[in-house]
């Protein structure tokens, strides 16, 4: 009780309040994401998303080195598929010279203890942008799973760590377990993007990958048919839950920090890491409001990325990996 218990003791300096703290934030705590694209050359900022790029292959090397001298340890690749290449059923998405395997091994070259993780959806390589296959205007579950095991197949063949399925289609963690499996890849992982909602602050990142839903007769005109409800809790544990019975080694939260009441209560109940997605539009958000003066960049980024920590992240997939790095 006051005066006998003084709270500030604890806070009364700067060395006191370091040895106290009890969140703390490392370069092991993050998954860069990064964006690439065909031809030579190419550094590419991407509009919505300022101070962030797509790749070429030959630029990609340079990247990888520098997060890895960085003491970044992982990274999430996605790529832009040329629209000549897209279809219904991803059929691009397992050709084993395709652009991900492609970059997969230009990766592993450049740094071969950089743990890979690869996106793995249809959205980048769907004539209409959705993350499965369409029919009749309905985005079809049980053919874009075994679509999905292909493709998850081939990124573990090109050399993948993990395999990141963030299309949210029921089932496809048992299967792409078990196709693994049954091709000896049993040590490939699966970071499950298991409570993945149907936000509204994905808009940037569409733009990085021309991956928006088109806008067609007969073709749904959102992701709400398979990314879950922002308004539900209860429908998120129930979906890890799953995911880890499937099979999964690490189970995701995305969005970030409008989620983070999610993002403890799936690390409450989860027997294996919990990954937190920072997204594009959060990225970008603070961008735009630290280029007016409004924020503080700096200290504001590294506020939201402790209280994801705090909130039961293990894992942080942020495009503000390198800036806060260089911080720490």
């Amino acid at each position: 009780m006051y005066p006998l218990r003084r709270n500030r003791r604890l806070r009364v300096n700067s060395t006191i309040r370091s040895l106290v703290q009890e969140t703390i934030l490392s370069p092991n705590d993050f998954i860069v994401p990064l964006f690439v694209v065909e031809g030579k050359g190419i550094k590419d900022e991407i509009p919505s998303m300022p101070n962030y790029y797509r790749y070429s292959l030959d630029l990609l090397t340079n990247e990888v080195k520098e997060l890895w001298q960085l003491g970044l340890k992982s990274v999430l690749l996605f790529v832009k598929v040329p629209d000549n290449l897209k279809d219904n059923k991803g059929a691009e998405a397992i050709n084993p010279n395709g652009l991900m395997q492609r970059a997969i091994k230009t990766i592993k070259d450049a740094a071969p203890d950089m743990l890979v993780m690869t996106d793995v959806a249809l959205d980048p390589y769907s004539v209409y942008g959705h993350d499965g296959i369409i029919e009749k205007g309905i985005v079809l579950n049980d053919p874009t799973v075994d679509a999905l095991c292909q493709m998850a197949l081939s990124h573990a063949q090109a050399g993948a760590d993990f395999v990141a399925p963030s299309d949210m289609m029921d089932g496809r963690i048992q299967s792409i377990r078990e196709t693994l499996e049954d091709n000896a890849f049993e040590n490939v992982g699966i970071m499950a993007y298991s409570a993945k909602y149907a936000s509204a602050f994905y808009g940037p990142f569409r733009d990085a990958l021309d991956s928006a839903p088109v806008d067609e007769k007969d073709i749904p005109k959102d992701k709400k048919t398979y990314q879950m409800d922002p308004h539900n809790r209860i429908e998120a544990l129930r979906e890890t839950r799953m995911d880890i019975e499937e099979g999964a080694d690490i189970v995701m939260v995305k969005p970030g920090l409008p989620y983070l009441d999610i993002v403890r209560e799936v690390k409450n109940m989860s027997e294996v890491p919990v990954a937190v997605y920072q997204v594009s539009g959060e990225y970008a958000m603070l961008k735009a409001a630290a280029a007016n003066g409004w924020l503080d960049h700096d200290a504001v980024m590294m506020e939201q990325l402790v209280s994801i920590k705090r909130a039961g992240a293990d894992l942080i997939a942020s495009y503000f990996a390198k800036d806060a790095v260089r911080l720490l």
